[in-house]
Order: structure tokens, then C-alpha cells, then sequence
């Protein structure tokens, strides 16, 4: 009886093979062969999957994007106000070990979207989604708005655009400095973000 093959299961497999490359050794040095060696594949076993690198990239991209959503999905449940903001957020930073080589996966990620317009697409997509969620989650802890502000929307779009700062850019403060960038010092930043964006009464 042949034996019967999960292939999205191998993908899964293989993205986590690269993450692990890519964290040990960099982007550059993640080779087609060290990973399918990584994941415990025979070489030419990965083109049917990813015929190359550069896609394996992506999908690897992508995964770590609905991943994360899951989680933020999983650790908002049930939340509200700045509790809520503060718990979505999390699942971004890199506050642990699996999402710290998720960190590098995007970095290595962005480095190619600087030349590829098609990748810069994707990146700006899933960008929007959070900026969304986030718009709606700092509008629910008490935004410390305007009335002018609340008119206009350009309070909370700068309110927005601040905590995807923090959030993204601590992917690369927390891998090029982590003695700086601690998981508590990232939490403690981003409580002195928020509590300065929003009133506080909802936590």
C-alpha cells in the first residue's frame, strides 16, 4: 500500500527547518541542501514543494504571519481595553525563543522585499491587518484623543503607526542587541508606549 504523505505537514517541516538555519547561520547561509538535511529530507526532495529558496522564503513569511495571528487570536480571547491591546501585541515581540527566530525569519524577509516589489506587496498586506486590529484595539483601552483628533483620525493614525514601530523594530533591537532588549525590558517599553496612548481605565 503506498504510503500516504501529508504535504502541508512537510511545508510546516520545512519552514521550521529554515527558521532554524536562518537563526544559526543567516539568511546567506541558509543553503536548499543544509535545510532539507535540517528537516531530514534527501536534497532533491524539496523541489516539488519549493522549486527555490526565494519561495521558501515567502511561504516561510506567510506562515509566521497567520501564525502569529492565531496566537494574537488564542491571547486576546475573552480580553478587553488595554489588557487586550497589551496581549496582541506580545505576540508580536520577541519574548521568547520561537518567536525570536521568527524574528529573523521577517528580517531576512525584509532585506529581500527592499528589491522585490512583489515581496513588499505581501509585507504591506499583512502590515494593514494588523494596523487595522490595532486602530480598533487602542480605539477599545481609552485613546487619549482630541476632539480635533477624534475628527480627523490623525491621532490614532499616528497612535497606530507608533506601536507598529515598537513592535517591529524590537525584531531587530531584540537580535542585534539583546542584552539591551530583554523580554522584559520589551514589555516594559511597550507598557511605557501604551499607558502614554491610552487612559488606562479599561485594563
Amino acid at each position: 500500500m503506498p504510503k500516504i504523505v501529508d504535504h502541508d505537514q512537510r511545508r510546516i517541516e520545512l519552514v521550521d527547518a529554515t527558521w532554524r538555519i536562518i537563526a544559526e547561520r543567516g539568511l546567506d547561509g541558509a543553503t536548499m541542501r543544509d535545510i532539507a538535511a535540517e528537516a531530514g529530507f534527501a536534497n532533491g526532495a524539496l523541489k516539488p514543494y519549493f522549486p527555490t529558496k526565494d519561495r521558501l522564503l515567502d511561504f516561510a513569511f506567510e506562515h509566521i504571519f497567520t501564525q502569529t495571528n492565531r496566537r494574537m487570536a488564542a491571547a486576546t480571547s475573552g480580553l478587553g481595553g488595554l489588557a487586550a491591546l497589551r496581549a496582541y501585541c506580545h505576540e508580536i515581540l520577541p519574548l521568547d525563543d520561537e518567536r525570536l527566530s521568527e524574528a529573523r525569519v521577517a528580517i531576512a524577509f525584509w532585506q529581500k522585499a527592499l528589491r522585490d516589489p512583489a515581496k513588499a506587496a505581501v509585507h504591506e498586506r499583512s502590515m494593514e491587518q494588523w494596523r487595522a486590529m490595532l486602530a480598533k484595539l487602542i480605539r477599545g483601552a481609552g485613546f487619549r484623543d482630541s476632539d480635533a483628533d477624534l475628527e480627523s483620525g490623525a491621532g490614532l493614525d499616528s497612535a497606530v503607526g507608533a506601536v507598529m514601530d515598537l513592535v517591529l523594530g524590537a525584531q531587530i533591537t531584540a537580535t542585534l542587541s539583546p542584552s539591551h532588549h530583554s523580554p522584559a525590558q520589551l514589555a516594559a517599553q511597550l507598557d511605557c508606549l501604551l499607558n502614554a496612548l491610552v487612559k488606562g481605565d479599561n485594563a
